[in-house]
């Protein structure tokens, strides 16, 4: 596994509040693992409640008929670096 940036670790920290994963410490999320499926298991619904906890806490929303959504929720760190590309000032 290899380590989180901070901003990772920031993220890591709201996925894990916002999705309520009692079970899942952010320090222990890998950022090059999967969201869905076989990495954390996340489903459509933690999706949406994930995009809505991204939009209250960096300003700036993730649309669901983006056609890089696949790329964008691949990782913590896909999902991380494309927060630091388009969060608000």
């Amino acid at each position: 596994m290899s380590s989180q940036t901070p901003a990772e670790r920031e993220l890591a920290d709201l996925l894990v509040e916002s999705l309520n994963l009692e079970d899942v410490a952010a320090a222990d999320i890998d950022p090059e693992a999967p969201l869905f499926n076989s990495g954390l298991g996340l489903d459509s619904i933690d999706a949406l409640e994930l995009s809505l906890a991204i939009s209250k806490r960096y300003g700036f929303q993730l649309r669901s008929d983006n056609d890089d959504n696949l790329r964008i929720f691949a990782s913590l760190r896909a999902l991380s670096e494309h927060i630091e590309q388009n969060r608000a000032a």
